[in-house]
């Protein structure tokens, strides 16, 4: 990444281009367009606003908004001016958004953020800067008494991840730490592929502002944004399903999907008719990329058979995001690529994935059980699973802590279960469990109009016919997705809770709809 001021004349310089843009989901019509040259000058004028306020460079501001121009004015505002970031999803809790934001005294947010920290209840304990809908344009809407702004320090960013108790803990992101990733990433990146990118997940995950906003920019490209209160995928009241739709209409030429989101385009793919061509449109070829969880193997080819090969990397906010990642030159399915040219990784005795780079992170905000160490050689603890092969490829295998450990004695990784199961029609994500236990159980998590029972046997049958005995699930419990479901039992990067979910399983399918038999 160039430094602030090669950052400041590239922006400059891209000033004739179009970045981002709004674009319709059903017609791929663009509802607004911004410049490079309006985000440059709408992010002096925050920044201007910001010191009138007595903000100085390092202070520790936070954004609350959507995936707008909003957010990319007010993000480069900060960067450019040397603060803090302390970026918020919208789909926080009010305990959750004051656990992040707790020495935080300031705020830029647009309308939807505004009304996020009022209804949060934090609107009075923080000074509201609020982003119009125009470029340039921002107005200060709550002040409350004694603002002190927290001492400068050399950190960017302090990105949200989760605690032990649910409650999120920030990851510090260095200035160096982040450069040094995004000169990583973007020199193994193929040449055109940020020309146009389409942004599906939120701006407040690191991994989708290295992708969406910092990459673009680098490369002179353009992003493609959804529709104004379209539901983020992660976020409730999404549907994997819908990807298929926004990528046909954005016509993008990268995105970085989430694995349901990989699963919904195999599903595509599958359901197509032989005469259909390709299930993107004509010339759609987009550079896919994937993460956060294991995608399935068979989907993987499936897709990269109709043209659509998915990139499967690996990651951590506390490497400043991607650590390893497939190439087009290197692509091995069933594994998360080789390192960045940054990176060093290795395995301690116990399997452990370690790495070892210029970017990683600075520390937390808060230190609890869920911490990954930093050892005195300078490696950082992953608390990943993982076997690196002869040629240097990555294969993650779950969590150390997920391990479920069979009452046979059978060691199995949820994680890679899970992922296969995605594969099956009417299953957005499944959670599966065992510790202890004979025989493993899974938890579907369906469309709201899906059959149960149709459902279950599709299941069993996936089971029978991908999975190893040692990793098939016996017995399948069904819920409807929901948003109350999704805010209780997952993070907002999507992650199960699976103690909570183990330990409320019979009260939850019962409240859900769904009859439970299942003996724990």
């Amino acid at each position: 990444m160039p430094d602030e001021e090669d950052l400041r004349r590239l922006v400059r310089a891209r000033a004739p281009r179009r970045c981002p843009r709004r674009a319709a989901a059903a017609d791929g019509s663009v509802a607004e367009t911004f410049t490079y040259g309006d985000l440059a000058g709408w992010s002096g004028q925050i920044r201007r606003l910001l010191a009138d306020l007595g903000a100085q460079a390092g202070t520790t501001v936070g954004v609350v908004a959507g995936n707008g121009p909003q957010w990319v004015a007010a993000d480069l505002a900060l960067l450019l001016g040397g603060f803090v970031e302390v970026p918020v999803p919208l789909a926080f809790s009010g305990e959750q958004a004051a656990s992040l934001l707790k020495e935080v005294r300031l705020c830029l947010a647009d309308e939807a953020g505004v009304r996020k920290l009022a209804e949060w209840g934090l609107d009075g304990a923080v000074t509201v800067l609020a982003i119009a809908a125009d470029s340039g344009a921002g107005s200060r809407v709550a002040q409350p008494d004694g603002l002190q702004l927290p001492p400068d320090e050399r950190i960017i960013k302090v990105i949200h991840t989760s605690g032990t108790t649910g409650a999120p803990k920030g990851v510090k992101i260095r200035s160096k730490a982040l450069e040094a990733l995004l000169v990583s990433l973007n020199s193994v990146s193929p040449a055109g592929v940020y020309s146009r990118y389409l942004s599906l997940v939120p701006f407040s995950l690191l991994i989708e502002q290295v992708t969406s906003v910092y990459l673009p920019i680098i490369n002179g490209g353009r992003m493609i944004l959804l529709p104004e209160n379209t539901a983020l995928l992660g976020t409730a009241g999404s549907r994997a399903d819908d990807v298929v739709a926004w990528m046909r209409a954005g016509r993008p030429t990268a995105a970085v999907l989430p694995p349901a989101a990989v699963s919904a385009l195999d599903k595509a793919v599958r359901s197509a008719p032989a005469d259909a061509g390709p299930v993107l449109g004509d010339g759609v070829r987009p550079f896919l990329m994937a993460g956060g969880a294991p995608v399935d193997v068979e989907a993987q080819l499936r897709l990269d058979g109709a043209g659509l090969r998915v990139h499967e990397g690996y990651g951590l906010s506390e490497n400043s995001s991607v650590v390893s990642w497939n190439t087009p030159e290197q692509w091995r399915p069933g594994t998360v690529g080789r390192p960045l040219p940054h990176c060093e990784v290795r395995l301690s005795d116990d399997g452990e994935l370690l790495v070892k780079s210029t970017s990683l992170f600075a520390g937390y905000t808060v230190e609890d059980p869920t911490s990954r160490p930093v050892d005195e050689d300078g490696w950082l603890h992953t608390g990943d699973r993982a076997e690196i092969d002869a040629d240097g490829y990555i294969r993650i295998l779950g969590r150390l802590k997920n391990v479920i450990i069979t009452s046979h004695g059978r060691n199995v990784s949820p994680e890679w279960v899970e992922g296969s199961l995605r594969s099956c029609p009417t299953v957005v994500d499944a959670v599966v469990f065992g510790e202890g236990m004979e025989h493993l159980s899974a938890l579907l998590i369906t469309a709201e109009d899906a059959d149960a029972e149709e459902t279950r046997r599709q299941a069993h049958a996936y089971a029978e016919r991908h999975l190893a005995e040692t990793d098939r699930p016996e017995r399948f419990f069904v819920v409807a997705d929901s948003r109350d479901f999704r805010r209780q039992y997952f993070t907002v990067t999507g992650r199960p809770r699976r103690q909570n979910l183990f330990d409320d399983l019979m009260t939850v399918t019962t409240a859900y709809g769904r009859s439970v038999d299942l003996i724990l």
